[in-house]
């Protein structure tokens, strides 16, 4: 009973626990309901790393028609890893999922082992687990970049104060070391994951900590996130106006975001109080909130303080997108968290506030166990590439009816448009696509698309979809 209460009470057993649960489906293709576009956009760079080039500054994707697919995006350093273990292993779809949830575990850790040098431990051992239980539970298993750049920002973040506070067991250079191969690793896979950095104005405004240990820890920081700049701010654009292709968005202007928040507000509520870390969590969080000023908790207040300032600027830049898209508020959830977590701190009976981490847990899981399931219609979509390949070549051009949704051109392994039904049946449309090459034209008709029947020579059809070939 005594090793039982032991493990229970480490927060390792619960890190490598819940690892395990996810390695659920973790083979499963990136056709979960939530977010398959954005997995399948990060899983066809890192197939063509292997079979185009492997280059890491030109990133390409499918779906760019005629064009060479290279465009401004994220830093692909996730892609990367996500290739480098196919060409050890061969490709396959799923590899970034066991790659996420390593480097999202690891990130767990860290983040545990930060907060209890600067709050009680059971304090940072629900902080933990609320965060565990938060968005980042289906989030930690996704191909997207989003818990893994946090990750590595939080790990960076327990150096980085190691080496202003002179603590930690590692040399104190090994320490800045990490620190700034951390957060380079982490701004360039997600640059918004940065904002959390500004919790270092705490302790730059403590006298304790040595001046000259401050600039050095600066101009650490500024080779740190000097390829962020140069990647976003001049390659990025470079690459969008030499290649002739966007797609992926760098924001707002702020002005123009704020209108978009003001006009669904509603939506960016939605974020904090449902997707973060659920209903239960929030109010704890809340009620975290309000003890933390009525205690005049100074770290805590500044933190949350800090954060949400840093924050609320990445929520201005992105607008519409971040009422639209439930993991732009994953990097604000580790914040949320440590507040919510002293929130339960503050009830003293055991029994209720252990009830309440339970509850916690069992809301945010059982409203992610979607994230482990593909629907057979979605899943017809993976013998979309061997139709293809018994009456084309990989070379072929094609157009899929999946409107902006470039899910099903990943899975049918060539390259071409994605349009909607309306656009397809446009004759003079596609009498330019086939000026610039295009061969095929896929129609979908049950996921992702909606049947309509077209004016060509079929050349596959089954329940799912139908394929045209063009003369």
């Amino acid at each position: 009973m005594k090793i039982l209460n032991h493990n229970l009470s480490d927060i390792r057993f619960w890190i490598i626990l819940f690892f395990a649960i996810r390695l659920i489906g973790i083979t499963n293709p990136p056709l979960e309901v939530s977010h398959n576009w954005r997995q399948t956009t990060v899983t066809m760079v890192a197939r063509n790393f292997l079979e185009i080039d492997n280059n890491i500054l030109y990133p390409r994707v499918d779906f760019a028609g005629e064009k060479t697919g290279i465009t401004g995006m994220e830093f692909p350093i996730f892609n990367y890893f996500i290739y480098l273990l196919s060409k050890v292993f061969g490709y396959a779809h799923w590899y970034g999922r066991l790659i996420n949830l390593f480097f999202s575990s690891f990130g767990l850790w860290f983040f545990f082992k930060l907060i209890k040098k600067y709050f009680k431990p059971k304090i940072a051992f629900n902080a933990t687990l609320i965060l565990l239980f938060s968005i980042w539970f289906s989030f930690s298993r996704k191909i997207m970049p989003d818990t893994f750049s946090m990750s590595f920002i939080i790990a960076s973040i327990y150096f980085g104060s190691n080496y202003l506070e002179k603590k930690g067991p590692l040399n104190q250079y090994f320490s800045i070391f990490l620190y700034v191969l951390l957060l380079t690793i982490g701004t360039l896979s997600k640059l918004p994951s940065a904002y959390i950095l500004i919790v270092f104005v705490i302790f730059f405004i403590h006298k304790e900590i040595d001046f000259k240990r401050k600039i050095f820890f600066s101009l650490a920081s500024i080779i740190a996130l000097t390829p962020s700049v140069v990647w976003y701010f001049y390659w990025f654009p470079f690459l969008v106006n030499s290649y002739e292709f966007w797609h992926f968005s760098m924001g707002r202007s702020l002005s123009q975001g704020a209108s978009e928040i003001i006009k669904y507000f509603p939506l960016a509520l939605n974020r904090f109080y449902n997707n973060a870390i659920k209903y239960i969590g929030f109010i704890i969080f809340i009620i975290g909130l309000l003890y933390s000023i009525k205690n005049k908790e100074k770290v805590l207040i500044s933190i949350l303080g800090l954060g949400f300032f840093a924050y609320a600027i990445i929520i201005l830049k992105a607008g519409y997108i971040f009422t639209n898209h439930n993991y732009y508020i994953i990097p604000f959830v580790p914040v949320m968290a440590l507040v919510a977590s002293y929130g339960l701190s503050q009830i003293k009976q055991k029994k209720i506030a252990l009830a309440l981490i339970i509850l916690i847990g069992t809301e945010g899981v059982l409203n992610q166990q979607h994230d482990f399931i593909v629907h057979d219609k979605a899943m017809a979509l993976t013998e979309l590439e061997n139709a293809l390949d018994k009456i084309s070549e990989r070379k072929d051009l094609i157009l899929i009816n999946s409107d902006e949704c470039p899910t099903p051109m990943y899975f049918s392994h060539h390259k071409g448009w994605v349009l909607g039904n309306e656009k397809i049946t446009d004759k003079n449309q596609i009498q330019t696509l086939k000026e610039k090459g295009l061969k095929f034209i896929v129609i979908l008709k049950r996921k992702f698309g909606t049947e309509i029947t077209l004016d060509y020579p079929i050349a596959f059809n089954n329940d799912d979809f139908r394929i045209y070939q063009l003369n």
